[in-house]
């Protein structure tokens, strides 16, 4: 440690052009990872919300309703299906009437028909249920809106991979950022190294004190970075608290676990500072093996 310390004192431009590279980018990426986690629950809570509704004939019967029901657990497509008998259909009924006693009085619990309302658990499975029900018995009318779930999942397709690139394009520009700044560094100490290998030293060993700089200088920034982060989410949080009242819980899929993304939680946190850590220690490594290279 004291010889890391001693380093980085005696090239305070290098070091510093490198501390902040390494902290604006780690900065950067944490927010650019909430946001995206955001937006990406956000993005599958509204594919959620497209949703088809089947109208039964009136003649149907109850048994009918449910046998159709059973049939669309039994797929495995589906999220949630909601079953709206005549009675319930006719209190939907009687509460959008209730300013217009006419109408009321002109319908009854008799004429309405039962129907099923069906939330997928992919957008994608929406067509291929639609045309699932048109095919059963005591359906009279399916509606589904094409049109639109499809705009949706285009929209949410292309949000996606403007993600995608947008990360990839900070995590290249990173390292070639970093691995430049320690490459001055690197260069001040060329003789050093020449004289290294002329006494035999192996590549390794001659890495070895630029590597313990970059992971330390890694580890410096990205606590820099997510005290950073911390005071953004406390000062933000009361504000989207409010701002975001009527939303539900949002989560995401990562490596096969649910992480809910909002309201925030202590395993959000930890999983956004640990990321953070990781892709600092990884630009670290990454630019200080290509800087060295060079010479070696």
């Amino acid at each position: 440690m004291k010889d890391i310390l001693t380093s980085l004192r005696r090239t305070p431009y290098q070091t510093s052009a490198a501390f902040l590279v390494l902290f604006f980018t780690l900065l950067l990426s944490g927010i650019l990872f909430i946001s995206l986690s955001f937006i990406q629950g956000l993005l599958s809570y509204v594919e959620t919300r497209p949703r088809i509704i089947v109208y039964f004939q009136i003649k149907a019967e109850d048994e009918e309703v449910r046998a159709v029901q059973k049939k669309l657990e039994t797929t495995g497509k589906t999220e949630n299906i909601k079953y709206v008998s005549k009675k319930e259909a006719y209190n939907i009924y009687k509460e959008f009437t209730k300013d217009d006693p006419v109408l009321l009085e002109m319908t009854s619990p008799d004429i309405l028909p039962a129907s099923l309302e069906i939330d997928a658990k992919s957008p994608e499975f929406l067509p291929e249920l639609a045309e699932f029900l048109k095919n059963q018995p005591g359906v009279d009318e399916v509606e589904f809106q094409k049109d639109i779930v499809q705009n949706l999942l285009n929209l949410t397709r292309n949000i996606r991979r403007t993600i995608l690139v947008f990360f990839a394009y900070l995590l290249i520009m990173s390292i070639i950022v970093m691995a430049t700044t320690t490459s001055f560094k690197t260069a001040l100490k060329k003789e050093d190294i020449a004289l290294q290998r002329l006494l035999g030293a192996t590549n390794f060993y001659i890495r070895k004190p630029f590597i313990a700089e970059s992971v330390f200088l890694g580890i410096i920034a990205s606590i820099c970075a997510n005290s950073s982060i911390a005071v953004i989410l406390l000062s933000l949080n009361s504000f989207l608290s409010i701002f975001l009242s009527g939303l539900p819980k949002l989560s995401v899929n990562m490596l096969n676990m649910s992480l809910q993304v909002w309201p925030f939680n202590l395993m959000f946190i930890v999983v956004t500072f640990g990321l953070t850590t990781l892709f600092g220690l990884i630009i670290s490594l990454v630019a200080s093996l290509s800087a060295t290279n060079r010479y070696l």
